[in-house]
C-alpha cells in the first residue's frame, strides 16, 4: 500500500509505502487504545455512580439502580438484626425475671429445689423423622416465632404472678389461723362442750377448753392478729383477746398476767400472758376459745389441723 503527501510547506509530493506488516501493527494498537479508554470510562461511571449524584443517576439508571438495591438490602438486613437483638435482650431479661418468680412460688408452694430446678434446661429428644423434608426458617418466620415466644414469656409470667399472689394470701391466711397450742402442755382439764359446771353442778356448755398449768406457765398466741381486749373480766378474769381476720377471733382467760394491751399487733407465737387462777376459776389453768363470726368452734380443730401440718413439713424436710 502507497500513501501520497501533499502540503504546501512541501517543494514536492511525497510518498509512503505501507506493508502488510504495518497494517496489522496499526490495527493492534488502534483496538488496545481502544479497550483502554472504555475500562477507563467504565470505573470512571461506577465511580461516579457511587457518588449518588441525580445527574448521574439519570444517565446510568441501571448502574445506579443495582448498587441502590445493594444498599437497601444491606440497610434492610442490619435494621432487622438489630431489632432482633433488641428483642432477644428482652426475652433474657423476661426469662431471669421468669426463674425468680417460679422460685418464689417454689418456695411458697414447697417444692425442693432437687424434685424441680428452674436454672437447669429440661431434657428433650425423640426420633428423626426422614420422612418429611427438613425446613428452614426465613427472615420474616424467624422475627414471627421471636415474637410469639415474647408474647407466651409475658402470658406465663402474668399467669405465674397470679399464682404467687393466690399463694402467698393462703400462707397469710394459715399463719392468721389459730393453729398452735397456747400453751406447752399436753393435758386438757375440761373439752368443748356440754359438761356439769364445777360451782353449780348443773348442765352447761363449756365454749372452749382447759389447758391445766401452774401458775406462771406462759401463754403464746395461736396466730397472729390484733389485741381487741386485754383486761379484766367477772367471769374470765385476766383476759386478752385477739382478732385474726376473716371474722376470727380467740380468747385467753383466767390469766395471772396479762403483756399485752389494746390494739397491740401480735405475731404468732408471741407471749402474752402468764397462766392464772383471776374470775371464776377453781385453779390455775388457761381457758382457751375460737370464734368464728361469732360462734365458739372446737378449738381441737384448729390445734389438730396445726399438729397435722408440723407433722407434715417435718416429714417433707427429712
Amino acid at each position: 500500500m502507497q500513501i501520497i503527501l501533499m502540503h504546501s510547506r512541501f517543494t514536492q509530493a511525497k510518498s509512503v509505502t505501507l506493508s502488510s506488516r504495518h497494517v496489522i501493527l496499526g490495527l493492534f494498537a488502534f483496538l488496545l487504545v481502544t479497550t483502554f479508554c472504555a475500562a477507563l470510562m467504565a470505573a470512571l461511571t461506577l465511580k461516579l455512580a457511587s457518588a449518588d449524584l441525580p445527574l448521574l443517576r439519570d444517565l446510568v439508571p441501571v448502574v445506579a439502580s443495582d448498587n441502590g438495591n445493594v444498599g437497601n438490602k444491606d440497610k434492610y438486613m442490619k435494621e432487622n438484626l438489630a431489632a432482633m437483638a433488641a428483642k432477644l435482650g428482652e426475652m433474657q431479661a423476661q426469662l431471669i425475671r421468669l426463674d425468680a418468680l417460679g422460685e418464689r412460688v417454689q418456695g411458697l408452694a414447697g417444692v425442693k429445689p432437687e424434685e424441680f430446678n428452674f436454672k437447669e434446661m429440661p431434657g428433650r429428644g425423640g426420633p428423626e423423622v426422614s420422612t418429611q423434608p427438613a425446613q428452614e426458617l426465613n427472615l420474616a418466620e424467624f422475627q414471627a416465632a421471636l415474637a410469639a415466644m415474647s408474647v407466651d414469656i409475658e402470658h406465663r409470667s402474668d399467669y405465674m404472678n397470679v399464682v404467687e399472689t393466690k399463694l402467698m394470701g393462703f400462707k397469710v391466711q394459715s399463719k392468721l389461723l389459730p393453729t398452735i397450742q397456747p400453751v406447752n402442755v399436753a393435758y386438757n382439764a375440761s373439752g368443748f362442750g356440754w359438761r356439769l359446771d364445777p360451782f353449780s353442778g348443773r348442765s352447761a356448755f363449756h365454749e372452749g377448753i382447759d389447758f391445766s398449768s401452774p401458775s406462771g406457765t406462759p401463754i403464746v398466741a395461736a396466730a397472729g392478729g390484733v389485741v381487741v381486749a386485754a383486761e379484766y373480766h367477772p367471769q374470765f378474769g385476766n383476759m386478752v383477746e385477739i382478732d385474726h381476720g376473716g371474722e376470727i377471733m380467740t380468747r385467753y382467760a383466767h390469766s395471772s398476767k396479762i403483756y399485752v394491751k389494746l390494739g397491740d399487733i401480735v405475731k404468732r407465737g408471741q407471749h402474752i400472758a402468764d397462766i392464772g387462777s383471776t374470775g371464776r376459776s377453781t385453779g390455775s389453768h388457761l381457758h382457751f376459745e375460737v370464734h368464728v363470726k361469732g360462734v365458739p368452734q372446737n378449738p381441737h380443730k384448729f390445734l389438730s389441723a396445726g399438729a397435722n401440718q408440723a407433722n407434715l413439713a417435718a416429714v417433707n424436710q427429712k
